[in-house]
């Protein structure tokens, strides 16, 4: 209750009213503090002049505020009348609650009346301190303003449910305690208000003055004052009229004024008019609540904002702090280059010196001789050695010939580093302007007749709807880590079409995308569903599954050309976007002994019943049928190999144009399951040392296989093979090969076993356990040998039956 306090108070001075005036503007203020603004008007402006003059107006007409010249622009409160002679000039002053009001133009004459009865100077004009409307009263001066007795009753509940005690009514700042209550005058005052303001003189004399306590009481117990008829005080008001909107009484009925207007009972109009209110309440309730819930919703935007900013500045330090690191990480390589520079600077010069120290001191022995023959003083004995000297001194001086005393390295080093565009990045970087100038691209479609796995590989192609007006700047293609993890990038881009390679066997992902544009990304696409093969079947190419939609049997995409993606990071360590040529399809498919009936395979995935499931179903019956095709179809990459290596027969064979030795990989990473292929050797002189196995992505390629970390092969000559990874050799076996052996590879990722075999007997125990991550097929040879890949093969009957057992 304590916020309804200021609609109780008077504008003027600032306390509780007292006696309160209602003003036709629908405003309230105390009897005493209107006839204290009360101001008088020019003899031209009275309402007599007026109607003389013809001007049908009321007596409640408002003046012309800046005819007037109540107030001026550069004063928003009220002012005195100026320049007339009725009239002087008067300062405005402040009430205590703000409000500019007018001072009497004149001290009040002494009177024995009471405020309500003094008569008023005539032509006054009052004017409202809170709507600034004016009017000019009539004969019956403040008497002809209602009384307000409804807010005299919600003024004494209100100070009734004070359990303080009571305050003065007339301090005019700190309310100091009453001490004394005036019955008559019905206010609370304190000692010095009462010596000031109710002197125990004159008519006030006979007022009685009680304790706070008993005029609270008696107050409380006095009957409520009757509202009675501002024309006829004698009268209560019975009716209302409900053209002028006002009590009247039956005597205000008899003289006619209300003759030709509609009237009603005034209790019946009681009951409507508080239903009005009510109804006018519950709308004023919502709007109160709504500002409630908004203040709730700003009060929880600044904790957002505060909590935002500290989770945007940790994420920009860690978007500053990764390229530090990457360049940190940049800045160690070029370190190593330049190391790698600086030691084959110093190898070469060494060699040189050491080369010309051997020379210098052959040359100086071979002249200290010759001079010691020179000494010789038999002529027949130098001459039998003279032309064998001679023709050593001119071959050991020819081999001083030109170059030799030339440098072969020089001083400086032949890099340049170019940090210009790094630098111009570095200027440029900023942030991205989100402001929503316009609209965020419509939420791409998956096209679902161009969307198929094949391998472990995934190709999804989408587009934006037909009907949608706002063009994007590129798309963002999410997918999941293959075990239900969170959604990562693996392609940001312009392009609506891309392959993922590198996908794990045997493995459901789920793939999203959304569309951007400067004002910001689209909601993401319908999520897809898509299954990768055991063992990277090549002939099994399978539609992707919309989990908001019925499944369909989609047909292979061969398109005529594919444009070339742009290669982001790897996904997992196990994606990357693989770009594409034109006029390839999508997949190449081989014949094999080995290869089963495509046509069936996908009739029985295409079955009543053994539809592909939801994203949240079982993926049982699907993996029991790809059982059938789990068989690893590849060929050698040219892309990654060593620049030596020469390619043929479609990139199954392989040889080399150096006599060192060269790596190179298959095109295919397998990171689950069991795969097995073989190579069968073309060409093989006896001499060097192939080496077969399997690879990281990053192994050494100008050494043989398995010199590094990288590695894990097992290098055989025509006698005998070893094991070897990280340079460590170990297990050597005896059994070597010969042109038109057959060398088998069985890389079991189930077990973390790699095994190998030569003309199908397997060389020598398993060859390395707890192998994990993503292999690559990998062999290394040089121009002596030549070896041609075969893929699609099953895993062999006999470990087959062996890895059943266990």
């Amino acid at each position: 209750m304590e916020e309804m306090e200021e609609e109780l108070k008077c504008p003027v001075c600032g306390s509780f009213y007292r006696e309160p005036i209602i003003l036709p503007c629908s405003h309230n203020l105390c009897q005493a503090c209107a006839r204290n603004i009360l101001v008088q008007t020019p003899e031209s402006e009275s309402p007599q002049s007026r109607r003389a003059s013809g001007s049908g107006v009321s007596d409640y007409d408002y003046l012309d505020l800046d005819k007037m010249s109540l107030y001026s622009e550069a004063d928003s409160g009220y002012g005195s009348y100026g320049g007339f002679a009725s009239a002087p000039t008067t300062p405005c002053q402040k009430s205590p609650n703000g409000v500019r009001v007018f001072p009497p133009a004149m001290p009040p004459p002494p009177t024995h009346l009471s405020p309500a009865l003094a008569p008023v100077p005539r032509n006054s004009c009052i004017t409202c301190p809170q709507c600034h409307r004016s009017l000019i009263l009539d004969d019956r001066g403040l008497r002809g303003f209602p009384k307000n007795r409804v807010l005299e009753g919600v003024i004494d509940r209100y100070q009734q449910s004070k359990a303080a005690a009571l305050k003065c009514q007339l301090c005019e700042k700190a309310p100091k305690e009453a001490t004394v209550m005036c019955e008559q005058c019905d206010v609370f005052y304190c000692d010095p208000c009462r010596l000031r303001c109710h002197p125990p003189r004159g008519p006030l004399a006979k007022h009685r003055l009680v304790p706070p306590a008993q005029g609270r009481v008696s107050r409380r117990l006095s009957p409520r004052k009757v509202s009675t008829c501002t024309d006829h005080e004698l009268e209560n008001h019975s009716m209302y009229c409900v053209q002028c909107k006002m009590p009247v009484c039956y005597q205000c009925l008899e003289e006619g004024k209300h003759s030709s207007h509609e009237v009603k009972a005034l209790g019946a109009m009681w009951k409507l008019h508080k239903s009005q209110l009510s109804q006018a309440l519950n709308g004023l309730s919502d709007r109160a609540k709504e500002a409630k819930e908004f203040l709730v919703q700003l009060r929880t935007m600044v904790q957002q904002i505060q909590e935002n900013s500290v989770e945007f500045e940790a994420c920009l330090v860690a978007q500053c702090d990764a390229l530090i690191d990457a360049l940190n990480r940049r800045k160690a390589q070029l370190l190593a280059r330049v190391n790698k520079e600086h030691e084959h600077k110093l190898k070469v010069v060494r060699d040189q010196i050491s080369h010309c120290t051997v020379k210098l001191r052959q040359t100086t022995g071979l002249m200290e001789y010759c001079l010691e023959v020179i000494k010789e003083n038999d002529p027949s004995g130098f001459l039998q050695i003279s032309d064998a000297l001679i023709r050593r001194v001119h071959l050991t001086e020819d081999q001083w010939g030109k170059g030799t005393l030339t440098p072969r390295m020089t001083t400086d080093f032949d890099l340049s580093l170019d940090n210009s565009p790094l630098l111009q990045s570095i200027h440029q970087l900023d942030f991205v302007q989100v402001k929503a100038s316009s609209p965020v691209p419509a939420t791409p479609i998956l096209q679902l007749e161009e969307c198929c796995t094949h391998n472990n590989s995934a190709t999804l192609s989408w587009k934006q709807p037909p009907l949608s007006t706002v063009a994007a700047d590129g798309y963002i293609l999410e997918l999941d880590d293959g075990s239900g993890g969170q959604f990562r990038e693996v392609y940001v881009g312009k392009e609506t079409m891309c392959t993922v390679d590198g996908l794990h066997f045997n493995s459901t992902y789920n793939a999203r995308v959304k569309a951007f544009n400067k004002t910001g990304v689209s909601p993401y696409s319908k999520t897809l569903v898509l299954q990768t093969s055991e063992a990277a079947g090549a002939h099994e190419t399978k539609p992707m599954k919309d989990t908001d939609s019925e499944e369909q049997t989609l047909p292979f995409p061969v398109p005529s050309e594919r444009l070339p993606l742009r290669r982001m990071s790897p996904f997992s360590s196990t994606l990357n976007l693989q770009p594409s040529f034109p006029g390839r399809s999508y997949f190449d498919f081989r014949s094999s002994p080995h290869q089963l009936s495509l046509h069936s395979s996908l009739q029985s995935l295409n079955a009543p019943g053994c539809n592909f499931e939801t994203q949240s179903a079982s993926y049982s019956q699907l993996v029991d049928i790809k059982k059938l095709l789990a068989v690893a179809w590849f060929a050698f990459d040219p892309g990654s190999a060593h620049s030596d290596i020469i390619f043929s027969n479609d990139n199954l064979t392989v040889t080399c144009s150096s006599y060192d030795d060269r790596v190179v990989l298959g095109k295919t990473g397998f990171s689950k399951g069991v795969h097995y292929w073989e190579l069968t050797i073309d060409r093989y002189d006896n001499h060097p040392d192939p080496a077969f196995g399997v690879a990281r992505i990053d192994v050494m390629k100008d050494m043989m296989l398995g010199k590094d970390d990288k590695a894990w092969a097992m290098y055989v000559d025509n006698n005998r093979s070893w094991f070897m990874h990280n340079n460590s050799h170990t297990n050597r076996t005896e059994g070597g090969i010969t042109k038109g052996a057959t060398i088998g590879v069985l890389l079991d990722l189930n077990r973390k076993t790699l095994t190998f075999f030569v003309n199908n007997e397997q060389q020598g125990p398993i060859a390395f356990e707890n192998v994990e991550g993503l292999f690559f097929p990998a062999v290394s040879l040089n121009r002596n040998v030549q070896v041609t890949l075969h893929t699609g093969l099953p895993v062999p009957d006999f470990y087959s039956s062996r890895a059943s057992i266990a």
